[in-house]
């Protein structure tokens, strides 16, 4: 899949089978709809395009408001979102800034200078609450119109259910806020994942716990983190989590991880996700994890964040988070890990 930032790049197809979201996590709605899209593209002989917004609009518009915190809260990072569009086999992918002048573009500007001028598309597949345009004055009705007038068609997919509730972002987050990872994976036709390179933190859960060496020999370094940023203040799931790690060796590893802001040993308000593996691989050494691209999928939540008064409460409380996913994980089958996904590939920008 190639990825572009913008409408003005050399290699953007002049002609394509197009959709339009934020697709944030990619659920089983969207899986369908892009598995139509894919289906519409080979038909016609056009590339499948996705153009999708970054920011989300209502990040835009609730910061304009004064009101970060009427934000919808991020499902996947902006790396997860592309390496699942890329699975589903879409062709390209055009990320637009969504900033006030691509809010203040009326509905027929939307059409005139991004969907043709912009995209080349002659093939246009929406959602059933599909909206566009300034004041989000531009609605299916209106597409359908302006795609009969400038030669484009345009189709729209009515809502995905499973298990007879409607699949959506929102309920996903719903799932995630509740800590419902069995649900999120209903959803999501997949485990809740997060993906990205492990970059250094301040190395303090080496000393949580850790063990000093006899008789010459290395000491444990307790209870040491894999630290992966999420790129957005406000994730859907935040806490303690049960996981499996893919990417430091052939077969995933479990652990536990913690998933927001660390209250008790920062307030920096940085969003990390700190996962500690049961058994470190050997082949790595002690500092062989930095830069690896790795997978963590989140399967079972244990507890919210809480803050302790002091590190050794920290050290029990990470202790008990360690038996009590040990034993959810050993029964949980590793097939439930199993998705058939490769770790997200580097070369998608701005991860």
């Amino acid at each position: 899949m190639r990825v572009f930032t913008g409408l003005h790049h050399p290699a953007l197809a002049t002609a394509s089978a197009l959709t339009i979201g934020n697709f944030d996590g990619v659920h089983r709605g969207h899986q369908a709809m892009l598995a139509l899209l894919d289906n519409e593209a080979r038909h016609r002989g056009l590339p499948s395009c996705v153009l999708t917004f970054e920011p989300h609009p209502r990040d835009h518009f609730a910061r304009l408001a004064g009101k970060p915190e009427a934000a919808p809260r991020r499902v996947a990072t902006l790396r997860d979102k592309l390496a699942e569009l890329q699975r589903c086999g879409v062709d390209q992918t055009v990320v637009l800034r969504f900033d006030a002048r691509l809010a203040a573009l009326s509905p027929e500007a939307f059409i005139d200078d991004v969907l043709i001028a912009g995209l080349g598309a002659r093939y246009v597949l929406v959602g059933d609450d599909f909206r566009f345009g300034a004041r989000r004055a531009g609605d299916y009705a209106m597409l359908d119109r302006c795609g009969q007038q400038q030669g484009f068609d345009v189709a729209r997919m009515m809502s995905y259910e499973v298990h007879g509730l409607r699949v959506s972002s929102s309920a996903v987050r719903d799932a995630l806020a509740a800590g419902d990872m069995q649900q999120a994976a209903v959803l999501l036709g997949r485990p809740y994942s997060i993906s990205g390179r492990v970059v250094h933190g301040r190395k303090l859960g080496r000393q949580l716990g850790a063990r000093p060496g006899l008789h010459g020999q290395p000491g444990d370094d307790g209870f040491r983190t894999l630290n992966l940023a999420f790129r957005h203040p406000r994730p859907a799931a935040m806490g303690i989590f049960a996981v499996r790690v893919h990417g430091l060796s052939d077969q995933p590893l479990d652990g536990v991880a913690s998933l927001g802001v660390r209250p008790t040993v920062e307030d920096a308000g940085r969003v990390l996700l700190e996962t500690h593996c049961f058994d470190w691989p050997q082949a790595l050494g002690r500092e062989g994890g930095y830069g690896r691209l790795i997978r963590v999928d989140l399967l079972h939540k244990l507890r919210d964040e809480a803050r302790y008064d002091g590190l050794e409460a920290l050290t029990r409380a990470i202790a008990q988070d360690v038996a009590d996913a040990r034993r959810l994980l050993a029964a949980t089958p590793l097939a439930h890990a199993a998705t058939g996904r490769q770790t997200t590939r580097d070369r998608i920008p701005g991860a």
